[in-house]
């Protein structure tokens, strides 16, 4: 045991994989930002609609109107100064929040490498990710160090294994495995893509997709760990990533795991690309190889980091199995879905028809959806109870501030998983502004009619 602990917790290692690390995650931040106030996505997604989903417990996080654009500012200019390593434990911080809260202010845009980020930009502010080759340790001889605790790098390593390793159990269930759903759906509508196109059709390529899908997430966490099949694993993990992207519109996050599982690769490799940005901008690298060793005094402060650390891991060990408190059919209730790393496992669509009873009178109408959201809105509203509930409290606040009373509101609400035939949702005799949201079990769900083995 303690030689586990001397190895890959207290043993010295350079510093050049965290400062390539940083470098590229914060370069790779701020591009996603710039593309995302390129394509116009801030006033689309943050400034149009008239309603936002929030996150339970987290409903005074919303919008600010056109402010919201300052909020992308900082956390732009915050990536570039993690990029230089300069202020960076406020810069890094400052990211983490500003990142964080946007990714709050509506969960209708809730995808799990924003979940990723916001982890990866946390575990960040405990490391000295700017000891080397960064602007504060070329200001400041006394935060420049060439060597680090291995732990630092390691606990990168850590969080990237949890992601792959769960993601991989995720999909040992029958729906991906023995039915290849929901690629069997998504697959032959990207006929057009160059070179393999004419394939996406055929069966048993959806069957390899989803066969090698899960070994892949499964097996590469080892893989890059061994120096032995590590330069192969990052092959398979640019492979993968490069298809994932050309199949699928999920944005950034290929890349970001691609340049992520470079930190598995030796410490030479590192001081060639730190090597590379020298030269490209006349950098005197040679300047931070101080030999220098990080180290920390165990003071109240430190170990108060460590508890931080340990209690971060352990909840990302065990947050996504929470699903096994709920009764049902995770896919169908989504009860414990989020932040599981469950990805792209399910095609679910739903149909979602408002009805404001007055509880008085009897009378009753219908609602236009579209009056109140944006279609992506109510396509991500009309399959997710959470969404649901929400939905129809806001629409009972909103009729009696039109002057209704007594309002109550009742859903028809259609739902299809995984290329099954569209059953009863919710149930359509609750009155929903009744039920409040929590971390209970949703009883107005209505039961799944089939059954998906695994985990």
């Amino acid at each position: 045991m303690k030689s586990i602990i001397d190895t890959y917790i207290k043993a010295p290692v350079e510093a050049a994989p965290l400062a390539v690390f940083r470098i590229l995650f914060g370069l790779m931040m701020l591009l996603s930002i710039i593309r995302f106030w390129a394509y116009g996505w801030i006033d689309k997604f943050y400034l149009q609609p008239k309603f936002f989903f929030s996150y339970y417990g987290f409903e005074w996080v919303k919008p600010i109107g056109e402010f919201t654009y300052l909020i992308f500012i900082v956390c732009a200019i915050s990536a570039m100064l993690v990029v230089l390593g300069y202020r960076y434990k406020l810069a890094i911080i400052v990211f983490f929040l500003s990142f964080t809260y946007i990714e709050l202010m509506d969960k209708t845009t809730y995808l799990n490498h924003y979940y990723f980020i916001s982890l990866l930009s946390f575990l960040l502010i405990f490391l000295p990710a700017n000891a080397y080759f960064s602007l504060d340790a070329r200001r400041n001889s006394k935060k420049a160090f060439q060597y680090i605790p291995s732990w630092t790098i390691n606990s990168i390593k850590l969080l990237l294994g949890i992601v792959y390793f769960y993601a991989g159990l995720a999909k040992l269930n029958s729906d991906w495995l023995l039915k290849a759903m929901p690629l069997k759906i998504w697959l032959p509508s990207k006929f057009d893509t160059p070179l393999i196109g004419s394939l996406l059709g055929e069966e048993w390529v959806h069957y390899a997709f989803s066969w090698s899908g899960a070994l892949f997430d499964l097996c590469i966490p080892f893989l890059l760990l061994n120096k032995k099949t590590r330069t192969f694993a990052f092959v398979i993990v640019v492979l993968f990533h490069v298809l994932t992207r050309v199949l699928f519109p999920i944005g950034v996050f290929p890349f970001v795991m691609i340049i992520s599982a470079m930190i598995f690769f030796d410490v030479s490799i590192h001081s060639k690309i730190i090597g590379f940005i020298s030269k490209l901008f006349k950098i005197d690298s040679s300047s931070f190889n101080t030999g220098k060793v990080f180290k920390q005094i165990p003071t109240f402060k430190v170990k108060m980091k460590y508890g931080i650390l340990a209690l971060f891991f352990c909840l990302q060990l065990i947050l996504p199995f929470r699903y096994l408190l709920y009764p049902g059919e995770l896919f169908w209730t989504e009860e414990g879905y989020r932040f599981s790393w469950r990805v792209m496992l399910m095609e679910k669509t739903g149909y979602a028809q408002f009805k404001i009873v007055n509880g008085d009178t009897g009378r009753w109408f219908y609602v236009n959806n579209s009056d109140f959201l944006t279609p992506i809105q109510e396509k991500q509203m009309a399959f997710q109870p959470d969404f649901i509930l929400e939905y129809a409290h806001f629409l009972k606040e909103h009729f009696e501030n039109d002057g209704h009373e007594n309002v109550q509101v009742y859903v028809d609400c259609q739902v299809s998983l995984n290329g099954r035939l569209s059953t009863t949702y919710i149930d359509p005799t609750i009155d929903l502004t009744k039920e409040e949201e929590s971390f209970l079990h949703k009883n107005w769900i209505t039961p799944f009619k089939d059954e998906i083995k695994g985990i």
